[in-house]
């Protein structure tokens, strides 16, 4: 014990040990805490679900932060004697997985994915994925995370597969799924659908060019994209607009628009900005989900005039064929030849790119598999899917940290058009849907008639993970697990996908299931290098938490993620800070040898007494456990973590051991045997109150600790403070 304290500590040497020490115990799991007594059969439960992280690469800081925060309030709640379950997992990411397999393959071998048969090409990149997920495990292990791994799931697994069929089942006999021809987000590079959640805004510059069709049309437009101008089929103009008003319900034809005839109808829509360029809109219902709407609103005909290629289908052999920018050049070049073109102006402009590919964004119209958020469903009371969303939030039964979110969410809802499941990649869900001639069958499981074939596409990836929280306890199987833990106490994603998942999550517990998934739903924000900036692979700022971890230990990176970062902030990342920790993490080794040196003869089975002075100190020791206590139930960690940053260091350490150093020297005995047992209370105290934030060098101390009756060999079961 002497031996072990006299050195300085190092994480390297203790870590894994301390981990495999919690796992071979069992204990990460909540069934082996009620067979050993460590938890009551009938306790409250407390449950987590992992956010999956993406089979793509590795883990990085922001994991680092959400395991930090995650397994504090497993640590915590399992400390109290709660029934404690957290769930690891992965998510199959399949856009994301696919294009980075595809790259890889491309750069090794030349080849893609048209080069093998479809099934053999899903096995490679699941290869691929479960290799990159073998490593990410390895990873939550070095970042202390109390996960119970016999649970464990993948969103491509068998269970969820069964949960998604399932799922997919239910909706499309309720008419909730349905197949139908719309404008969609189509990436060209990636050659699929997206959702507009996955769109990414760039702003760039962009040429503003104003412009009639003919020298007779008597209206002028304004675009970005003249190239689409060969797609028109009506100018929009607002109904109060009394420049307008003689047009309105005219149609003009246009023998010759760059080689290209168009009729125009002049139509009035309200939301057409009257002070927006020329109060006129160019309406292109093929290759505009606003045109599209409005299309329908006024009958208009639609044409496609680009294709999945981002390349024209329309024209003469000056655009006919020509990728979008080529066609936009010689659009540009012919308006101005006929005079037609009135101005031409830089402005700044997003740009719509596709997340996981960078491609440029298409909306093109095709026959896809969409969830209606708008039908009445007769088993929800004729609820849409848009309320059932709303509901949970509104009355206050799901809490979001923090609550300014509430307001982004309710605000994503009232936009929500009705959601693209459908993605035109191999790697995923394929959608449960077969054909043969006209007729269409729906399934859990395929037909036995092998004259049907089955519907190419695959499932939106937050498809599969809206199901998490259920489906990782079992569902669609009536499991005791779901009985048990359904549903889930915690939830602790990036606020960055607050409608990506966490919306959808609502959406499907509150349609399969009836209930919520989570009761509260903790955002955190981005961790960002120390001068604010993302992370990114172009930036080159990237930093590995496992470099850090073998530099300064995980409890010193936990501790730097935790102090000070409420939820929904975004955390500047900063080395200086983990090194500081790193010295705290020494301090507590230190203050252990001191304590321990100078108790060694105390009883700690005998009811030793505390003098008057010493009760006051303990006193504030009771009131430190309260105040620790209060802010971890209101999951304010931050707060938690600093007040015993503070008290360990400057309260315990330079204040009442600099003051024992006198006390214990002296010959009053009672005074003498009161401080030992105020030290080793202290410090015993203090490692359990610490132990959710830091819990190897805690472990380490504690497992070091000579104990008294009814105290745990493993801190992290020992009962926590009151």
């Amino acid at each position: 014990m002497e031996d072990k304290l006299s050195k300085p500590y190092n994480p390297a040497e203790t870590e894994a040990r301390i981990y495999k020490k919690w796992e071979d115990s069992g204990y990460f799991n909540p069934d082996v805490c009620i067979e050993k007594g460590v938890t009551g059969a009938t306790a409250p439960t407390f449950s987590v679900v992992l956010p999956p992280p993406n089979v793509t690469g590795r883990l990085h800081l922001g994991h680092a932060l959400e395991h930090s925060l995650q397994d504090t309030a497993v640590r915590f709640e399992r400390m109290r004697g709660k029934r404690t379950v957290w769930i690891p997992g992965t998510d199959h990411a399949a856009i994301a997985t696919q294009s980075r397999f595809e790259k890889e393959l491309q750069k090794e071998s030349g080849k893609s994915r048209h080069d093998f048969p479809r099934d053999e090409f899903f096995n490679m990149i699941n290869e691929f994925g479960l290799k990159n997920q073998q490593d990410m495990l390895g990873q939550m292990r070095l970042l202390g995370s109390s996960l119970d791994w016999s649970r464990e799931a993948f969103t491509l697994d068998k269970e969820r597969s069964l949960a998604v069929r399932t799922a997919f089942k239910k909706m499309y006999d309720e008419g909730l799924i349905y197949r139908g021809f719309r404008v969609v987000n189509w990436d060209p590079k990636g050659q699929t659908t997206i959702a507009d959640d996955e769109i990414v805004y760039e702003e760039r510059e962009a040429k503003l060019y104003t412009f009639k069709y003919s020298k007779d049309f008597p209206i002028s437009i304004s675009t970005t994209r003249p190239e689409t101008k060969v797609g028109d089929t009506a100018v929009a103009v607002n109904p109060k607009d009394a420049r307008y008003q003689e047009y309105i319900g005219k149609t003009y034809e246009i023998k010759d628009f760059c080689g290209v005839s168009l009729n125009i109808k002049i139509v009035a829509d309200d939301s057409v900005e009257p002070e927006f360029g020329t109060g006129a809109l160019g309406v292109t219902p093929a290759h505009s989900q606003i045109d599209a709407d409005m299309a329908t609103r006024h009958d208009l005909p639609t044409v496609q005039v680009i294709n999945e290629f981002a390349k024209m289908t329309v024209g003469d052999e000056r655009i006919l064929g020509k990728k979008t920018t080529e066609a936009r050049e010689a659009i540009v070049t012919w308006l101005s030849e006929q005079g037609l073109l009135e101005k031409e102006e830089v402005i700044k402009q997003n740009v719509s790119t596709a997340e996981r590919t960078g491609g440029i964004v298409e909306p093109l119209p095709k026959l896809q598999w969409f969830i209606n958020v708008n039908k009445a469903i007769p088993s929800k009371n004729n609820k849409t899917l848009k309320e059932l969303m709303r509901g949970p939030i509104s009355s206050r039964e799901v809490t979001i940290l923090p609550d300014h979110f509430e307001k982004i969410y309710f605000n994503w809802i009232d936009n929500l058009r009705d959601w693209c499941i459908s993605r035109q990649i191999i790697y995923g869900h394929q959608i449960p849907v077969w054909y043969r001639n006209d007729e269409i069958y729906c399934g859990i499981e395929a037909p036995e008639d092998p004259g049907f074939k089955q519907d190419p596409d695959t499932l939106d990836t937050w498809f599969s993970s809206g199901l998490w929280t259920f489906s990782t306890l079992g569902w669609p199987k009536k499991t005791i697990d779901l009985e048990t833990y359904h549903p889930t106490t915690f939830m602790n994603p990036g606020y960055e996908i607050l409608f990506f998942w966490v919306a959808r999550m609502v959406m499907m517990s509150e349609y399969l299931l009836g209930v919520i998934p989570f009761k509260t739903v903790y955002l955190h924000g981005i961790v960002r290098d120390a001068k604010g900036k993302k992370f990114s692979k172009s930036a080159k700022n990237g930093i590995e938490p496992e470099e850090v971890i073998k530099q300064f230990g995980t409890d010193a990176l936990r501790m730097s993620m935790i102090v000070g970062i409420g939820p929904g902030n975004d955390l500047s990342f900063d080395i200086q800070k983990v090194k500081a920790y790193s010295k705290f993490a020494n301090k507590l080794w230190n203050i252990t040898r001191f304590t321990l040196d100078n108790t060694k003869d105390l009883d700690l089975n005998k009811n030793n007494t505390l003098v008057s002075e010493d009760i006051a100190i303990w006193k504030n020791v009771e009131a430190l456990i309260q105040k620790i206590t209060t802010d971890m139930e209101s999951y304010k960690f931050y707060l938690a973590a600093e007040d015993l940053y503070h008290y360990i260091w400057h309260e315990f350490a330079d204040k009442i051991i600099e003051e024992s150093k006198l006390l214990l020297q002296g010959v009053d005995i009672a005074i003498s045997n009161s401080r030992k047992k105020l030290l080793r209370d202290i410090l015993a105290t203090s490692l359990k109150l610490l132990h959710p934030f830091m819990p190897f060098i805690t472990e380490e101390l504690w497992s070091i600790l000579p104990r008294g009756q009814g105290e745990s060999e493993i801190l992290m079961i020992e009962k926590w403070p009151h």
